[in-house]
């Protein structure tokens, strides 16, 4: 009878045991499932853009969008794209201008500039950038980075978009987010983005 006993409980200790390490087995995957419920999917995908000229990797399928603006008092159409991930929608905007025109081209990317740093209350303070050509080289743009609030409740809100004017087209690339995107997936989206 001891006997039988003892060996009862041994295998009930290495029962409880093995139950132990399924139990701290299935919180782990659960954790880790948690996790990755909780992580934005980027399904990054190659847009490419023959009528305005440009190609970029968006993290998901884009929304197209346009709407009239008005510039150095002249009505243009501005079309966007746009695709969302988690917290953060990145966006491709370009203007078609009446011509190519420095000036012009210089007052529409102000407008786009100040535009953007007003949705947040913040004030442009734009750097030179370059931006890639994909037939190779690069040409001169400018990036900001800006931090506000907005909105009825005053939500936090980061932006950090990019500008380049080529030709009759003006372009702003931005992300814009309440929680800033991982640094590797911002990269991601800018680095992708050439113009043709």
């Amino acid at each position: 009878m001891r006997v039988f006993q003892r060996f009862f409980v041994m295998n009930r200790a290495k029962r409880l045991t093995v139950s132990r390490r399924l139990s701290a087995a299935f919180c782990a995957f659960a954790a880790c499932g948690a996790i990755l419920a909780c992580t934005p999917a980027y399904d990054w995908r190659t847009v490419m853009n023959n009528d305005d000229g440009y190609e970029i990797t968006l993290p998901a399928k884009p929304r197209s969008d346009q709407r009239e603006i008005q510039i150095a008092g002249q009505p243009m159409q501005m079309k966007m794209q746009t695709a969302e991930a988690g917290d953060a929608v990145f966006a491709v905007g370009t203007v078609v201008l009446p011509s190519a025109d420095p000036a012009l081209q210089r007052a529409a990317l102000d407008f786009l500039q100040q535009g953007l740093a007003r949705n947040v209350n913040a004030p442009p303070s734009a750097r030179a950038t370059q931006i890639e050509l994909a037939a190779g080289g690069r040409v001169l743009g400018s990036e900001i980075d800006v931090k506000g609030t907005s909105g009825e409740k005053r939500e936090s809100h980061a932006i950090h978009a990019r500008f380049v004017a080529r030709g009759v087209h003006v372009y702003q690339v931005a992300i814009v987010s309440g929680k800033e995107p991982p640094q590797e997936q911002a990269d991601q989206f800018f680095t992708s983005f050439k113009l043709y």
